[in-house]
């Protein structure tokens, strides 16, 4: 016996085998073949999946400027683009986000493993971070709504999550919406996200806006613009644009058609590495005051950052933005209920947890409320909200079956926190083909669409063109769910007038829908609690059939669809999910 095969059983004995179930343990629903060193090794490589998001969501999040103040007296610069003081204070602002990304990545990762026993990721969500940053806020704080009262709105969404998944209405919600809409919201996010990862803030910026025409074709460098256009000598002539495509883009293209494990983060990397060295053309150091503190902030390397910006900065007199407020809010929590319900199944399901008679998975419950939690803790650390992570897979996909391979995953994001100057230095040409790479996975769920009839396809087109268009999901989803109500209520009143002789072409090709829940709306728990069950937290018969009902619908109608390969056959990385990329992606 191998002393790595002495580690494996030691652990499995113990209490810390039993409770998670590894094969071994002798717990009646142990998981089969789950190892102790089999899950570290698969949380590591669920950490490095993950790890791109510790950059990008800090360039995206600090875009909105976070609680600086904007003070410019030069009319030509209304906005503090180019004024240091505001740019410096930014940049303290991104230095912040890479901790608390670190920070509450560690802490909902970790404590999913420990408490729901499942081997999945938690971070902030791709997508719901630039609808922060570019529709909420707004670039530079010129958004309807104040960074500190957005960070509200995602802390009161944590709890209605929660409250959502204790009385069971997250089933209803995540139902009630038309199956066309919830994957044309993954779609158009991942559009959107396309968006922002072409053009110069967050991006490689090979597209930007002009006079005559809302888009044109840019790739100048920024000294060669003039009057913030790119003269057409210039175009594509940017050393840091063709860096990030060749190296960012081809590059990590190339490793994740060859299913490399960190393709994300290896292009990433290399990207950055080639672009840290001053004094050259794709330099991420300028020499100037901000280039400077930038480059002092970086020679440190171990460092741990202190959050001092966006702390617990919570405003709760929000009379004055009420109608911007409510409609944050509820679109955080719309994307966030399809995200993590869609994203946890799918990784249950790929990791063999489903339970074939109820369609549901061990600690579901237990793991949406520590999502929900980990929603309400992100936003006093000042981010985005989070949600489960499609990146999952690649651990999964390495033997991780059970919540070990999560704190593992856990740990690694604890540890990052330390190495906040290397993540806070990471350019923008670096991460925008990861965003452009994301929105291309996301964009797979258009062939899920009903496209044979109009009353499912036209509010999906809708959905998918007019959040890239109008630089907002909220807008989009708005659009889409709207003209779906009066598409359809129109087409029922006509065939009601008409006694049923007038039908439009292919109605019998419609996407079924229905705003009811098989088994009643109140979940399994209340009910058996209010007939008087002691053990109300143990299912009887009947409430199995009806949860095999509703997660059936659950499976089939969430707008997220992903391609997995069985446990230890290879992983196709093909995903597609509503998140800002995180979870998908």
């Amino acid at each position: 016996m191998s002393w790595l095969t002495s580690i494996n059983n030691g652990v499995a004995a113990s209490p810390v085998g039993y409770w998670f179930r590894l094969d071994g343990s002798g717990h009646p629903r142990s998981r089969h073949g789950s190892k102790f060193l089999t899950e570290m090794r698969a949380g590591i490589i669920t950490f490095f999946a993950m790890a791109y998001i510790l950059a990008v969501n800090a360039s995206i999040v600090s875009d909105s400027g976070g609680t600086c103040v904007c003070n410019s007296t030069n009319p030509e610069d209304p906005i503090c683009a180019i004024d240091t003081d505001y740019l410096l204070c930014k940049n303290e602002v991104r230095r912040d986000l890479v901790t608390g990304t670190a920070a509450i990545s560690s802490l909902a990762t970790f404590f999913l493993g420990l408490l729901a026993n499942m081997p999945v990721g938690i971070s902030t969500g791709m997508g719901l971070n630039a609808y922060l940053a570019y529709d909420v806020v707004g670039f530079h704080g010129t958004g309807p709504v104040p960074y500190e009262v957005a960070m509200t709105a995602i802390f009161v969404e944590g709890l209605i999550f929660f409250g959502l998944t204790i009385f069971g209405l997250r089933q209803w919600l995540a139902r009630a919406i038309p199956k066309s809409i919830k994957l044309a919201t993954g779609a158009g996010i991942g559009l959107f996200l396309t968006l922002i990862g072409l053009t110069y803030s967050q991006g490689i910026g090979l597209v930007q806006g002009a006079v005559a025409t809302p888009l044109v074709l840019a790739g100048c460098p920024e000294s060669a613009m003039i009057d913030g256009v790119c003269p057409g000598s210039h175009k594509m002539r940017n050393p840091t644009l063709w860096l990030g495509i060749f190296a960012g883009g081809i590059f990590t293209v190339i490793l994740t058609m060859f299913r490399f494990k960190g393709a994300i983060i290896a292009g990433i990397l290399i990207v950055s590495i080639i672009s840290w060295p001053r004094g050259t053309s794709v330099t991420v150091f300028p020499n100037t005051p901000v280039g400077d503190d930038d480059f002092d902030f970086f020679k440190r390397v171990v460092w741990f950052h202190p959050i001092t910006k966006i702390l617990a900065v919570q405003r709760w007199d929000i009379g004055e933005y009420g109608a911007q407020f409510g409609r944050a809010l509820i679109t955080f929590l719309y994307v966030d209920i399809l995200d993590c319900t869609g994203t946890l199944y799918s990784m249950a399901r790929f990791a063999n947890l489903i339970d074939e008679h109820t369609q549901d998975f061990e600690g579901s419950a237990t793991a949406y409320l520590v999502d929900s939690i980990s929603i309400s803790i992100g936003a006093l650390f000042g981010t985005s909200p989070v949600t489960a992570f499609i990146e999952s897979g690649a651990g999964i996909s390495e033997g991780g079956k059970t919540g070990l391979t999560a704190m593992s995953a856990g740990v690694c994001f604890f540890i990052s926190i330390f190495f906040a100057p290397i993540f806070a230095s990471i350019p923008s040409w670096a991460t925008g083909c990861v965003l452009i790479l994301v929105g291309s996975m996301m964009m797979s769920a258009v062939v899920e669409i009903n496209w044979r009839y109009m009353g499912d396809a036209v509010p999906a087109f809708l959905t998918i063109t007019i959040m890239p268009f109008t630089y907002s999901i909220a807008d989009g989803m708005i659009a889409g769910v709207c003209s779906y109500i009066i598409i359809n209520t129109l087409v029922w009143a006509v065939e009601t007038a008409s006694g049923g002789r007038l039908k439009p072409s292919n109605k019998d090709l419609k996407d079924p829908w229905t705003w009811r829940i098989p088994g009643g709306l109140l979940p399994g728990w209340l009910t058996r609690l209010c007939k008087g069950k002691k053990d109300f937290w143990r299912p009887w018969p009947e409430d199995e059939a009806d949860n095999q009902s509703v997660n059936d619908h659950e499976l089939n109608s969430i707008g997220q669809h992903q391609t997995w390969a069985k446990p230890g056959e290879a992983l196709p990385y093909v995903r597609t999910e509503i998140r800002s990329a995180g979870s998908k992606e």
